[in-house]
């Protein structure tokens, strides 16, 4: 039985006092007040750290010394939510989404058995693949490999994770490496009773990557669903290149560029990916990771507007091949929308990204930023809201939660708005769209001194950014959302010209 004395600071499991630190003790004792229910990071950390600005880190220790003290079990950990203490509480189921009706798949991280650290990016860069393969087939429902890998380096119940991510099955597996042979092994299992669908190996050469990575794919599909003529496995996927050096180096890049915390990390992505080029002028994927980076440069301000509009010849080079690649198309029709404003390309690529791989989160997102550009607030909604389905743990979270908040906006809804904004703010700090929509929707409601806080750091991230800037460089259409910005920034202390931003 656990007892907690809050007057007097003491704590004690089965009758014996706990040694805890006085973190740890606010930690558990909030935790036990609550333990009717999931208590979120974000809640924790305001309660126990009281406003004082601590990394998601501090928490975790905390946990961590928790569960030393009072067993692994003790604490609940719910991915993308909180934590839940356990002993002492009545159990509570924590929904996940839906399973759906057609068959659902989440691939978890494989083991690195190749005995080189060094090639753990080569081994999630293979899980990828795989279901990025997957998810060409509309007969499945694939989650995200955004939300599994956050599974990566734990010990996982099958049944919760199937619950956490809304599926029926689950891939596992390990690759093994010697020399310049790869081997795969995989298991298929059903996640609610951990029984074992089907297992394979996969035996080649470092050079058959690509069609190693088929091979498992359409295995797994056969294996779901028997009857499933699958017209992808049919037509044979083209090689995204024929240099494995300049698909190891977009692998190593992929990361640097997708959610930034520096502007270092940028840089040094964006030098890979000019590398894998020189290796492979042709290699579609690595231009489109270089209109990615131009576009996640700008939303976090590491990059001004002029910088990022370098990659547009790229941009038109992948949306104009006739390569069948979704991510590439994804990210390219994306940077035309958000950098160039040509939102009619822009839509023929991310519908022709969705039309290849039904099953992609990222894109759902993208589509759904391009209608909240557009100023189209029901399809926006309607597309985020997939997104956030098809990969509830997506790392970029944040960015699917400000286009909610920039809907809320548009719509004349700033309360509304503020919820949006804060949480996406809590997911990604430094995704300054979330910033800017989040000053402007308190400048809107009056919360004048919040306002300028925001004001300040955005100037401080963007030192010359301006009201013209912001009116020559924005995406988006709608006149409310671009009257109450401009407001906003008037009466905050933005200067009315600039160079760039």
């Amino acid at each position: 039985m656990l007892e907690i004395q809050n007057d007097q600071r003491v704590a004690r499991w089965q009758g014996a006092g706990l040694s805890l630190g006085a973190r740890a003790f606010d930690v558990l004792s909030y935790l036990h007040a609550h333990a009717d229910r999931v208590v979120s990071k974000a809640e924790l950390l305001d309660h126990v750290w009281q406003g004082l600005i601590v990394e998601d880190g501090n928490l975790a220790v905390q946990i961590t010394a928790l569960c030393k003290a009072l067993g692994r079990t003790a604490i609940k950990t719910v991915p993308g939510v909180g934590y839940r203490l356990t002993i002492g509480a009545a159990p509570v189921e924590v929904e996940g989404p839906a399973v759906p009706d057609i068959p659902s798949l989440a691939v978890l991280p494989f083991s690195n058995l190749t005995g080189s650290v060094d090639r753990e990016y080569l081994v999630d860069g293979i899980v990828t693949e795989i279901i990025g393969a997957l998810g060409r087939v509309g007969s499945f429902f694939v989650t995200s490999s955004t939300s599994t890998f956050t599974y990566k380096g734990r010990a996982v119940d099958l049944a919760e994770v199937g619950r956490e991510l809304g599926v029926r099955y689950i891939l596992e597996g390990s690759i093994q490496a010697a020399g310049e042979r790869i081997r795969i092994f995989t298991q298929l299992v059903e996640a609610e009773t951990g029984r074992m669908i089907w297992q394979d190996r996969f035996d080649g050469e470092m050079g058959d990557i690509f069609d190693l990575q088929d091979q498992v794919a359409e295995s797994v599909a056969g294996a779901l669903e028997p009857k499933l003529i699958w017209a992808e496995a049919a037509r044979a996927r083209a090689k995204p290149t024929e240099s494995l050096s300049a698909y190891d180096l977009c692998l190593k890049a992929t990361p640097m560029v997708a959610r930034l915390d520096s502007a270092e990390g940028l840089e040094e992505g964006v030098k890979l990916l000019r590398k894998a080029l020189e290796l492979d002028p042709a290699y579609n994927h690595a231009k489109a990771l270089i209109c990615f980076a131009c576009v996640t440069g700008v939303a976090t301000r590491f990059w001004s507007f002029e910088k990022g509009a370098m990659a547009l010849d790229y941009a038109e080079e992948v949306v104009n091949s006739s390569e069948d690649d979704p991510v590439a198309l994804a990210y390219a029709g994306n940077y035309l929308g958000y950098v160039h404003r040509r939102y009619r390309d822009s839509l023929i690529a991310l519908e022709r990204a969705e039309r290849i791989n039904p099953n992609s989160a990222t894109t759902a997102m993208l589509k759904g930023w391009l209608h909240v550009y557009r100023d189209e607030n029901d399809e926006a909604v309607a597309c985020l809201t997939r997104a956030k389905r098809l990969s509830p743990l997506h790392p970029n979270l944040g960015v699917m939660t400000c286009g909610f908040g920039n809907v809320a906006l548009q719509r004349g809804q700033p309360e509304e708005a503020i919820v949006h904004f804060e949480q996406a703010l809590s997911e990604y700090p430094t995704f300054m769209s979330t910033v800017q929509g989040l000053m402007t929707a308190y400048h809107a409601v009056g919360r004048m001194e919040e306002a300028a806080e925001l004001a300040r750091q955005y100037r401080e991230r963007a030192p010359e950014f301006s009201v013209e800037s912001f009116l020559t460089h924005r995406a988006v259409a709608s006149q409310g959302y671009v009257d109450l910005t401009v407001r906003a920034m008037r009466d905050l202390g933005f200067p009315e010209t600039g160079v760039g931003d």
